[in-house]
């Protein structure tokens, strides 16, 4: 995952001929993940959408084929009652198995705005760091199967 606040205000072409795949909010989707530590780079709520085929690769927590896709919504966090909730969607992020993409590990990271529209991110600096040093041996996926249970 990415901090979704660098996203917006950083500076790449890396999303600009990338778009939403669509249909995304058909696809198997996480649990709800809530991060309130606001020094985590993940501080937010966010779901975790992965396409028929990631879903094959997610399970056995194997190598992801060329082409697998993962996209997380994220949302601010609102208290209400005491407890965190979900608060206004902050930005939309894909990462898709591409093996040109070698700076970033083989893997296209893109973000987008709530609405959609393609918003610059640097993938080395506000992806790729990140997942390797979190997932490096899990073929960069931090997050877990489990957590569409």
């Amino acid at each position: 995952m990415i901090l979704p606040l660098a996203l917006a205000a950083a500076s790449s072409d890396a999303g600009e001929n990338v778009s939403l795949p669509k249909g995304y909010e058909k696809w198997d989707k996480s649990r709800q993940k809530i991060v309130s530590d606001k020094k985590s780079p993940y501080y937010g709520i966010y779901n975790i959408h992965a396409d028929r085929n990631t879903m094959k690769a997610y399970k056995t927590g194997g190598t992801y084929p060329e082409g697998s896709r993962f996209v997380v919504t994220y949302y601010g966090i609102r208290e209400e009652g005491g407890k965190p909730v979900q608060g206004k969607k902050n930005i939309i992020v894909l990462m898709k198995k591409e093996r040109k993409q070698t700076t970033t590990g083989g893997w296209l990271f893109a973000g987008f705005t709530p609405e959609g529209k393609p918003a610059a991110i640097d993938p080395v600096r506000d992806c790729y760091g990140c997942h390797l040093k979190e997932a490096g041996t899990h073929d960069l996926i931090i997050s877990k199967y489990a957590d569409f249970k």
